[in-house]
């Protein structure tokens, strides 16, 4: 829900959502567009075709979806379609005009092929009711949900600004003190989704937004589930809902009882991503890329950017450890800590956390000590045992040979 987008810049979005091309061979295609604009000027789709990075069928499949949807928009009651603003794997969305209020609003559009899909399309209500139980100011709003003409649309505030992965895709590294400004009105985004009983379920940079007078707005809630749906979560369990970069280990092995800790971690994912100008695992694949998050240990933020103060890692560090009893406990705690290290103090609650991991260990270490103990008294004792045994067999054999010596 950027600036309009022009025809290329969305099939380019399209072809990276829907895992057609990767980031690397999008931006040498617009590279090359670029080189060839004066002497050979071409079209994305046809260049993208031409570099073997998408196949004809491919490109006429986005083409058809592009076009489906605007038709679909143009048929929406009491909206003027003023222009394509992006795409995601799921839908397309359109800068528009609500006519009744003569304002500026978003529309996302859900294309037909997931349409049919009854799965899909519940999926797509539910993101739209959820949004619209949520009132909060970091909080992209929700308008209306509806039906139009055999197509599914979602009404939503209209931000002009920009999402912070735009930032990260062409290699920025934040400041400590605009990342810590941004995390912080995303963690109040959270926290009064929580206090509804929501959870997200997918915080990554994509999803964070960035308004013209710097307001840090939450979207996407398509993933979001209420801590009180039991049924959904006995559907979902086993599954992994999420995005691998910044999702949760409870969230892999698709726990059902995820609650806002999860939200905690992904957070933190985005945080670290913000301040070191790295995702916090990296692998060819997103199995793997989750097998990290579950099994390998994190390095420390501080160590990738040296500029950044001791804190700051902490809160990160807390905000992903990997058994969720070791996080923050909810974003009131995380918020504490976060004003904490804006006001140029000591995140308390992260080094109560740190303490109290580390007396575990050594409590851990005594106990490994102890059992060493007994065991080597075990072994003293059996050894004491043998050589009494021995000397009472010793002693029976030198009897017998003095009585044998005497009655010879």
């Amino acid at each position: 829900m950027t600036n309009e987008t022009n025809y290329d810049t969305l099939f380019g979005k399209m072809a990276i959502e829907q895992g057609l091309c990767t980031d690397e061979e999008l931006k040498h295609s617009l590279k090359q567009m670029e080189t060839r604009r004066k002497s050979d000027p071409v079209i994305l789709q046809d260049l993208m075709i031409e570099l073997g990075f998408i196949t004809i069928s491919q490109a006429r499949r986005l083409n058809s979806s592009i076009k489906e949807s605007k038709a679909a928009a143009h048929q929406i009651p009491g909206y003027k379609i003023l222009g394509k603003l992006g795409a995601g794997a799921m839908a397309v969305v359109y800068k528009a005009r609500q006519l009744s209020l003569n304002r500026i609003v978003a529309i996302k559009i859900l294309p037909s092929r997931f349409s049919e899909n009854p799965e899909y399309v519940e999926r797509f209500y539910k993101e739209g009711q959820a949004a619209g139980r949520l009132n909060h100011p970091n909080i992209v709003q929700a308008i209306d949900v509806g039906e139009a003409g055999g197509y599914h649309y979602f009404v939503m505030e209209y931000v002009e600004g920009k999402d912070i992965s735009d930032d990260l895709n062409a290699g920025r590294i934040f400041p400590e003190s605009e990342a810590l400004e941004i995390i912080i009105q995303v963690a109040h985004a959270l926290e009064h989704a929580h206090a509804q009983n929501l959870i997200h379920r997918d915080v990554k940079p994509k999803n964070i937004m960035i308004n013209s007078k710097g307001v840090v707005k939450l979207a996407d809630m398509g993933l979001a589930r209420a801590t009180s749906d039991i049924e959904a979560a006995q559907s979902e369990e086993g599954k992994a809902y999420g995005t691998p970069y910044y999702i949760s280990p409870e969230q892999i092995r698709g726990k059902i009882d995820i609650d806002g800790r999860a939200d905690i971690y992904g957070l933190g994912a985005t945080f670290y991503h913000m301040v070191t100008g790295r995702v916090p695992f990296m692998a060819d694949n997103s199995a793997d890329v989750m097998k990290k998050h579950l099994k390998e240990k994190l390095i420390p933020p501080d160590h990738i950017n040296t500029s950044l103060s001791a804190g700051v890692s902490e809160v990160i560090e807390i905000m992903m450890a990997k058994d969720r009893e070791n996080r923050y406990k909810d974003v009131k705690e995380l918020l504490a800590d976060l004003e904490a290290l804006r006001e140029g103090k000591p995140p308390l609650q992260a080094h109560r956390k740190f303490d109290v991991t580390e007396l575990e260990s050594l409590e851990e270490g005594e106990k490994v000590e102890d059992e060493d103990n007994a065991f080597a008294e075990e072994t003293i004792a059996q050894y004491r045992t043998a050589i009494l045994i021995l000397s009472a067999v010793a002693a029976v054999f030198l009897i017998i040979i003095v009585l044998m010596f005497i009655f010879k």
